[in-house]
């Protein structure tokens, strides 16, 4: 299965925070570390869960404050 993959920056001390949360919609999304130092994450979507992801984005960023 093919996944669809998008980098991010995030600050750092948020970056546990929002893999938690999003992992913790089962089989949506994996959250892999590219570069800890810089924020760099990279979002790892299951195929028709796209819009989800970024539904689930949009609401950390307005509610939590969670800067991407």
């Amino acid at each position: 299965m093919e996944t669809i993959k998008h980098l991010f920056r995030v600050d750092r001390r948020e970056m546990n925070y929002l893999r938690v949360t999003i992992e913790s919609y089962d089989g949506m999304a994996v959250v892999r570390t590219i570069d800890s130092g810089e924020g760099l994450i990279e979002i790892q979507i299951s195929p028709f869960c796209e819009n989800l992801v970024f539904d689930l984005l949009n609401s950390l960023v307005e509610e939590e404050g969670i800067r991407l």
